[in-house]
């Protein structure tokens, strides 16, 4: 017998109760501890097409907050100071920032709190799922374009530097609710020049390990959100399941280059999980 999403994450949600049953105050931990907490994770990424004058610069990217589930406004203005603190460069949010755009009732806050983030060489987005749900999908722009975020939807944008040195940041449209369209996201990227791809979703990485993309920064997984010894994650969402969390290499076509962050919210189940909150720093390198 074929069985329903919701009888999947009901049977799945089972499980996990019935395991932290089990293990006296895990339940407690999942709802209120581990959901609160952070793991700032660094990365350094080297590669031959990373400019010298790009050397060194720092990259924070966060994902998932999905305010209105679990995680509170308090926590978005916490992690905003954080990311300030972390001196980024630039700043990436990968999507799903509120978990149901046209119910939460104080939107308008939220261009105060997230234009606070300060990155001199921009902030930028894209589309996640939740974002385009529930008629969320110009919600989302306003917000994001209030805090002077670019949005990047199926198209690329520059960084320049003064000696003309360059990279790419392209931003491709959420692969569940939304059109992607890799070719139309990277077509005016000129050849070999370095390029970052946003995609809200993590697996979208075979796709775009056809083109000439170096690095792919994606969230929508939450790390599984919800992991237990011996099993691993128990729900992943579609285009989320085959690469969770952490990094990966893809070397089968163009090497391509994959980070996945668990993201700071929870959605479907206010738990997690050993799969702790995050945000991550990446710091280019380039190769002589």
């Amino acid at each position: 017998m074929r069985i329903s999403r919701r009888m999947f994450l009901q049977k799945m949600a089972g499980t996990f109760l019935a395991f932290l049953g089990l293990s006296g105050g895990g339940l407690a931990y999942a709802h209120y501890i581990e959901p609160k907490r952070l793991d700032i994770h660094v990365e350094e990424f080297y590669h031959p097409l990373i400019p010298p004058s790009f050397d060194g610069m720092s990259i924070v990217l966060f994902s998932d907050t999905h305010i209105g589930f679990q995680y509170t406004l308090n926590q978005l203005q916490k992690h905003v100071a954080i990311i300030n603190s972390l001196q980024p460069d630039i700043v990436f949010f990968t999507g799903d920032l509120l978990d149901h755009p046209g119910q939460f009732p104080k939107k308008h806050v939220l261009p105060d709190i997230l234009g606070k983030i300060k990155a001199p060489f921009g902030k930028f987005a894209v589309y996640g799922n939740h974002d385009h749900g529930g008629y969320g999908t110009e919600i989302y722009k306003n917000i994001m374009e209030k805090s002077s975020f670019q949005i990047l939807r199926n198209e690329s944008r520059t960084i320049s530097m003064i000696n003309q040195q360059r990279i790419y940041i392209a931003g491709i449209d959420d692969a569940m609710l939304g059109s992607p369209n890799l070719y139309e996201t990277i077509k005016k990227i000129p050849e070999n020049q370095f390029t970052i791809l946003l995609s809200h979703a993590p697996d979208l990485a075979d796709e775009a390990s056809l083109f000439p993309i170096q690095l792919q920064l994606s969230g929508h997984s939450h790390g599984g959100q919800i992991k237990l010894p011996f099993i691993g994650a128990l729900i992943t969402p579609p285009f989320g399941t085959k690469y969770p969390e952490g990094r990966y290499e893809l070397t089968k076509h163009h090497r391509l280059t994959l980070y996945v962050n668990r993201g700071l919210g929870t959605t479907r189940l206010p738990y997690r999980f050993f799969a702790v909150p995050e945000i991550t720093k990446i710091v280019l390198k380039s190769v002589p």
